[in-house]
């Protein structure tokens, strides 16, 4: 680092300087200043420090010692004070902030952003030969022993702005033990000689300007006010760079008793009185005149508190559903290694390291959900609607709203909501997640393509269906797990890949995972990124995997962000991103680090082959009433998305759990991934019933149409003629065996008999 030549005191002999290194600048003068300023030590620094003589040996030594101080021989705390820094969250704009995360309320800012005044105020109240001394006030010095002789104690200790930024600087040192940080503040000769030691050679190598910047930034100002910045703030809610003479005097009176001057937690007496001294102290210095100090001494305080936000509790109430997505962040923060050994460690970073972090959240994603969900359910109802929405081919989060305040408040009558923190969107340790219902059956789709299985594959069912998978439970065929379709009439029958999915028949999707193996389905699942929590985590093991044959209809319990991702995946043409809350992390420099450049990467996998993705998302195309570019299908389970989103292209499938105890439905396009779901996530028996699915389908559509307006979406790129049929030619495809009807009396809408689906 650079560091500026000291500006000479006024009256200083101006002498040619001498650079020795970057940083290092040495002065005949500043050594011979230096020896001078030892000499008066030898004679009043015992009484100052102990009320003892000091010893001319040391006396010597120290004199030595300090004529050859450079700016290098300083601790490296002291040349670049590693302060904790309040770390900022914003929303993908890199201007909207979410919350702000501190140890220690600071936020360092550059010398021209403090008011001038504030400047004199502190000069006024703490050292007002603060531009003429170097470091050490000699006369000051003289007083504290003529004063500390005659009260027979140590009652002054004429410790300059110089000194005192020594002593924060090292009792705050974040990277020092507590031990250490009492060491630095402990009333001992040897404590006081290498404060002033480090005081002078900081005046040597700095210019006052610096050395005054500092000090405010460090300085403790009450009222959990780490900094002038933090301090501005928290008493008049403005900026360090627009205190009036009033403000700022007050403020400056706070340093000599931080807790006692405060007078947001005490009566404002003592606070008026100390600005009123420093007014004076201003007077004295010429910084203001006698009628300036009349008036603003008549004036009240006028003061205007401000507590400063922190962690994700503290999102603003207007927006309390970023909390969620706040959650969601810390949650991955405390993941990545690159910030510390421990998760605790990680976290401790976050709340000291000055980080600006821009995240992948887009407000209008999130709001639109939030308010989606409070139509489908309010705060005060037990249920659920929790959604998250995802970017495909980055894995960048834009959304996780769901009907709950993210709040420690209280609940009322000892209930679980509206109140929470725990995380219902992403999934943790306390919430494993929900039943998705028949979505699961892309991945039984996805592994017959990939193992070679065309779209066109055909299967003639009919309920119930006898499958391979044994089973003591119901229902039950003679040992046997035997499924059946909500709707026969237009369930059973020959089905293909496009139809089957459109109307997901359960019995279809059974043979087919009996085809390719269960085992290969639950592969995949991991692959897209589903975790299997809790219990399920041992059905999902190799050999158990193979005879879960129910693993089709979606019994394990998943997050709506991992079902988001995995869909997002598909429309990514196989392209599997690990899910991110964040696209930039910038410390106090402006600059990334390696570490965070490299977490603020997509991490990316091709998990599947790009026309295995492109056909099952074609096959998707039927549930959500659009054609697909291969094949034919009608009278899909949520056909009504085709009417909402217009001519935006769109894949998806709807999912229902046994008795419907959950509706879901996850709607995609190439640019945006939506998962939803309706539950009672305190009581998953506590079924939400099937009417609540089309509003579910609803929600998802309008969110994709409205956040997606006046963009160009591109169209699913359509899978080859080889995978979409088993002769390899559009023009043979397989046929039926015989002709049956596959219609469902009526409407022809598949929305509310297809279960589960």
């Amino acid at each position: 680092m650079q560091v500026p030549a000291r500006t000479p005191a006024p009256g200083e002999e101006t002498v040619a300087i001498t650079t020795t290194g970057p940083g290092k600048v040495r002065t005949t003068l500043s050594i011979a200043r230096k020896v001078l300023t030892l000499g008066m030590l030898g004679l009043v620094g015992g009484a100052v420090v102990a009320g003892a003589a000091l010893p001319a040996s040391a006396t010597a030594g120290l004199a030595a010692k300090l004529a050859s101080d450079s700016f290098e021989d300083l601790p490296s705390a002291l040349q670049t004070p590693p302060t904790a820094q309040t770390s900022y969250l914003y929303a993908n704009d890199g201007k909207t902030q979410i919350t702000q995360f501190y140890e220690e309320n600071r936020t360092d800012v550059e010398s021209e952003d403090i008011a001038k005044t504030m400047k004199d105020a502190i000069v006024a109240a703490e050292d007002t030969r603060f531009y003429v001394h170097g470091g050490v006030d000699v006369k000051g010095l003289v007083r504290a022993f003529v004063s500390n002789a005659q009260g027979g104690e140590v009652s002054q200790g004429a410790s300059t702005l110089t000194m005192q930024y020594v002593r924060n600087v090292l009792k705050n040192d974040p990277t020092i033990t507590q031990e250490e940080r009492l060491a630095a503040t402990e009333q001992t000769t040897g404590r006081k000689l290498q404060e002033i030691r480090y005081a002078v050679t900081i005046e040597d190598s700095l210019d006052k300007e610096e050395i005054l910047r500092r000090y405010l930034n460090i300085a403790y100002f009450g009222n959990q006010a780490y900094g002038i910045s933090a301090a501005a703030n928290a008493y008049f809610s403005t900026t360090a760079d627009k205190l009036t003479l009033g403000q700022a005097a007050m403020i400056a009176g706070l340093v000599q008793s931080p807790d006692l001057y405060d007078p947001v937690n005490n009566d404002e007496t003592e606070a008026i009185n100390r600005r009123n001294y420093v007014l004076g102290a201003m007077v004295g210095t010429g910084a203001i005149t006698q009628a300036d100090a009349d008036k603003t001494m008549a004036e009240p305080l006028g003061l205007k508190p401000s507590r400063a936000p922190g962690n994700c509790t503290a999102v603003s109430e207007a927006h309390n559903s970023w909390g969620f997505f706040c959650d969601y962040f810390t949650q991955w923060w405390s993941e990545q290694e690159e910030f510390g050994s421990t998760p605790s460690a990680r976290l401790a970073a976050l709340k000291t390291g000055g980080f600006r972090i821009v995240t992948s959240m887009d407000p209008a994603v999130q709001n639109k959900l939030a308010d989606e969900s409070k139509n489908i359910y309010g705060f005060d109802n037990p249920k659920a609607a929790p959604f998250a929405a995802i970017e495909p081919g980055t894995g960048k989060v834009k959304a996780l709203a769901i009907n709950r305040h993210y709040s420690i408040e209280d609940n009322p009558g000892g209930r679980k909501y509206p109140n929470t923190v725990n995380q219902l969107i992403a999934g943790s340790e306390d919430s494993a997640g929900y039943q998705f219902g028949s979505t699961f059956k892309m991945f039984v789709m996805l592994a017959a393509l990939e193992n070679g299985i065309a779209l066109d594959r055909g299967f003639t069912t009919k309920t119930p269906y006898k499958s391979i998978y044994p089973i003591s439970g119901t229902p039950n065929c003679g040992g046997f797990w035997c499924p059946v379709n909500a709707a026969p009439s237009y369930q059973d029958g020959y089905q293909n890949m496009w139809t089957g999915f459109g109307k997901s028949s359960n019995t279809y999707f059974v043979k087919l995972e009996e085809t390719v193996g269960a085992d290969k389905a639950v592969e995949m699942a991991k692959r897209l990124g589903i975790k299997f929590r809790g219990n399920d985590a041992q059905y999902a093991e190799p050999e158990a995997a193979k005879s879960w044959g129910t693993f089709t209809l979606g019994v394990t319990s998943t997050t709506p962000l991992d079902m988001a991702n995995a869909y997002a995946t598909i429309a990514a043409d196989g392209k599997f991103c690990k899910p991110t809350p964040v696209v930039s992390i910038t410390d106090t420099t402006g600059t990334s680090s390696e570490a965070a450049a490299k977490v603020s990467q997509p991490d990316c996998t091709q998990a599947i082959d790009k026309d295995v993705a492109r056909a099952a998302a074609d096959a998707g195309r039927c549930p959500v009433g659009q054609r697909p570019q291969q094949g034919t299908c009608s009278n899909g389970t949520s056909i009504q998305v085709a009417d909402i989103v217009g001519n935006i292209p769109v894949t998806g499938k709807t999912g229902s759990s046994s008795g419907n105890e959950t509706e879901s439905f996850i709607g995609v396009t190439t640019k945006l991934a939506i998962a939803g779901i309706a539950v009672n996530p305190d009581n998953p028996r506590d079924a939400v019933g099937e009417p609540v699915q089309k509003e579910i389908i609803a929600a998802v559509a309008r969110t994709l149409r409205d956040t997606l307006k006046g963009q160009k979406v591109a169209n699913f790129p359509a899978p080859s003629e080889k995978i979409a049929f088993r002769s390899g030619s559009a023009a043979r495809p397989e046929q039926a065996p015989a002709p049956q009807s596959s219609a469902r009396p009526g409407s022809g809408r598949g929305n509310n008999n297809n279960r589960p689906r």
